[in-house]
């Protein structure tokens, strides 16, 4: 499973790091970084973090890409 997070909606909120600590981590006070290939173990809280980012901006998928050409 892989993760793709839209950097220029993200507003920091950071619900993705409570939620899924292992996956994603702020990087100051409002930068993101994140793993794109998810552990196994970590699938149901990518989930749920993508479920509760208050912009959408975590897409979770077999077939998510980061937009390259």
């Amino acid at each position: 499973m892989r993760t793709v997070v839209d950097l220029t909606r993200c507003q920091g909120y950071a619900q993705c790091v409570f939620l899924a600590p292992k996956v994603f981590q702020l990087h100051g006070e409002e930068g993101l970084l994140y793993t794109p290939a998810v552990p196994d173990d970590q699938l149901e809280r990518v989930r749920q973090a993508a479920a509760a980012c208050p912009v959408q901006a975590i897409l979770v998928g077999e077939e998510v890409s980061t937009g390259g050409r």
